[in-house]
């Protein structure tokens, strides 16, 4: 895939851009006309200004930046947002305010990155058993406890 067709929503709206050459996320910009402030311990939606067409075959995934999430503590309210490759609605980010102080977000400030990303949509098959493994049915922590 050399390309992804996207539409700008508003006048002034910004196209994701990759910040490196070897990025494999493109920086989602708040299209907002003033700042937001995000109190804290809460969610606001923040719109992007643009829609995409994920080719079918392929999801968008909305990841937290890293730098936002560690230093400011904004990130994506549901870790990792999936756009289907069928939706044609504008992109918004759901973005969350971990910290005990309000934050502020900037208009045009980068606030989330995208990926695209091959999807598998194998049937579920029901089945009286599973094959057995060394782990098994051990849940959360289990791997880490030796």
């Amino acid at each position: 895939m050399d390309k992804v067709r996207i539409k700008l929503v508003r006048p002034g709206s910004l196209a994701p851009t990759y910040g490196s050459d070897l990025a494999a996320g493109a920086d989602i910009y708040a299209d907002i006309d003033e700042e937001m402030t995000i109190s804290p311990h809460s969610t606001v939606i923040v719109p992007s200004g643009f829609c995409i067409e994920i080719p079918e075959g392929y999801a968008g995934l909305v990841c937290a930046r890293s730098g936002l999430s560690a230093k400011r503590g904004l990130a994506p309210a549901n870790k990792v947002g999936v756009i289907d490759s069928d939706y044609r609605g504008e992109v918004c980010v759901s973005l969350h305010n971990h910290g005990t102080e309000p934050a502020v977000v900037a208009p045009h400030e980068r606030i989330a990155q995208l990926v695209i990303v091959p999807v598998l949509t194998p049937a579920f098959e029901i089945a009286e058993s599973l094959t057995s493994t060394e782990r098994g049915t051990g849940g959360f922590g289990s791997t880490g406890t030796k």
